[in-house]
């Protein structure tokens, strides 16, 4: 279940400007984060001067009240109701310490308040502020127009916009991925450097498959989280026709990474598959991952710990199932479609309809009855979106890029999970992907949330990122 994100409140004042626009314009936001849903930490008008930031006392004591609840606050709305003090507001995001994005919004005025009783000008006052934040080096966001009122449609889109980018952000500093197996010869795409991930804050832990397949020994069948993970894989897809012995070792491989990741605090995880699990275990991962990443803990196939956290980014903005495909087939002529298709380990809410069955692929070298446990289905029309992130050993940086498109309904007859995409200027970034050296897997998800991935990613996590528009 996804927690309830709490925002710190500056409002912004300037004495020679009406006082009584912090005080309504601090009620007006309040009541807007609340009733959207957010927690909202902020200075009442008996901390500071109108509950607002006024003078250097008014920033530390706010900077105090945001320290207190830093485990909570996930991100830092500026309000500004009058002009604004613009060197005020600054030094209490700087002495709050927090580190997070911060999205500065101004009231617009009215055409017939004008006079100094009612007059705002923080049309002009946003630039200061943003001016001022940009001298203490405190990266920002802002709103799609210049000014907007807190009540409007505008401003309503633009608040889960940035409540998106805050979760992609806290979601992406502190994550811990399970490396569960080798990296498979084949796939050299999806070699990555530990050492640049942890120097952004990602942990990879590893664990070998002999050390899995081990703790899957130890288990006996009628024990009571293994028959709780069979009846869990009947409950989540179609298993008819799939020997009972297949669905026993999936649970049994369900139950040991499922205790792993809990026993070494994991958020997601990247499997080695192709094709030691299918050789020396008999059967593969995918409905297992496929529950995982149905329960926002993406998983992604081929230990591609980078695929992952772009998977583990959209989820994070989108709060919505995410999975990794391959960019795999031309759809015919269209220069702007094309075939996404895995074989597959996709979540269930990617699926019109969804059932267990064989890999195809694999089977012929490893014989049928090795292969069971694929979900196999259409993937459904709807808007996605997509990011690959990627290491950089020659720059040491993390690199990647995003945008969107949709599945569509067109007709596709082939197996495991597949569905047609259609992307704008689809062979630009093809040509980008290829004269760049991205991979050939890229994370998907049901949503529109690219420019929030963006967002998070280059300006607060630092990282190079192309949009494609």
């Amino acid at each position: 279940m996804e927690q309830k994100q709490t925002f710190g409140l500056v409002v912004g004042s300037r004495g020679f400007f009406p006082g009584h626009l912090a005080r309504s314009g601090r009620e007006q936001m309040i009541a807007v984060l609340e009733a959207a849903g957010y927690e909202v930490i902020c200075p009442n008008p008996e901390q500071t001067t109108h509950g607002a930031v006024q003078s250097r006392e008014d920033a530390k004591r706010c900077a105090a009240m945001f320290r207190a609840a830093a485990d909570r606050i996930s991100g830092i709305i500026l309000a500004l109701p009058n002009f604004g003090e613009e060197k005020a507001i600054a030094e209490a995001i700087r002495m709050a310490g927090l580190n997070v994005p911060v999205l500065v919004q101004a009231f617009p005025d009215t055409a017939g308040k004008m006079t100094i009783a009612d007059r705002r000008d923080s049309f002009c006052g946003k630039m200061s502020a943003c001016n001022n934040l940009n001298q203490y080096r405190i990266p920002c966001s802002l709103t799609t127009l210049h000014t907007e009122a807190p009540e409007s449609p505008e401003f309503t889109r633009d608040l889960e916009w940035f409540a998106a980018v805050c979760r992609v952000v806290k979601g992406l500093r502190s994550l811990r991925i399970g490396a569960i197996g080798a990296r498979p010869t084949a796939f050299n795409t999806v070699r990555y450097s530990e050492k640049i991930l942890e120097g952004a804050g990602i942990s990879i832990e590893p664990i070998d498959l002999s050390e899995i397949f081990g703790r899957i020994g130890r288990l006996k069948d009628e024990e009571a989280p293994v028959q709780a993970k069979i009846q869990a894989i009947h409950g989540y897809v179609s298993t008819a026709g799939i020997p009972a012995e297949a669905i026993m070792k999936m649970a049994k491989l369900g139950v040991v990474i499922d205790g792993w990741m809990a026993e070494n605090d994991l958020d997601i995880s990247a499997i080695q598959c192709w094709t030691s699990m299918e050789e020396y275990f008999g059967v593969v991962p995918c409905t297992v991952m496929s529950m995982m990443s149905e329960n926002s803990r993406s998983s992604a196939c081929e230990v591609d710990v980078a695929g992952v956290i772009g998977m583990h980014a959209l989820r994070l903005a989108s709060q919505t199932p995410s999975a990794l495909l391959d960019w795999n087939n031309n759809y015919g002529d269209d220069p702007n479609k094309a075939v996404c298709f895995h074989c597959s380990n996709l979540p269930k809410h990617f699926f019109a309809d969804v059932r267990m069955d064989y890999q195809e692929i694999i089977a012929g070298t490893v014989g049928k009855l090795n292969t069971f446990g694929t979900c196999v289905g259409r993937v459904k029309a709807g808007p996605m979106s997509y990011a690959r992130f990627s290491t950089n050993d020659l720059t040491g940086k993390i690199r990647g890029y995003v945008g969107e498109g949709a599945f569509t309904s067109d007709p596709l007859n082939t197996f495991g999970g597949a569905g047609v995409v259609e992307i704008p200027r689809m062979q630009d970034l093809l040509r980008f992907i290829c004269e760049q050296g991205f991979e050939h897997h890229v994370a998907a998800n049901f949503s529109q949330t690219a420019g929030a991935v963006h967002e998070a990613a280059v300006k607060y996590l630092g990282w190079e990122v192309y949009w494609h528009k």
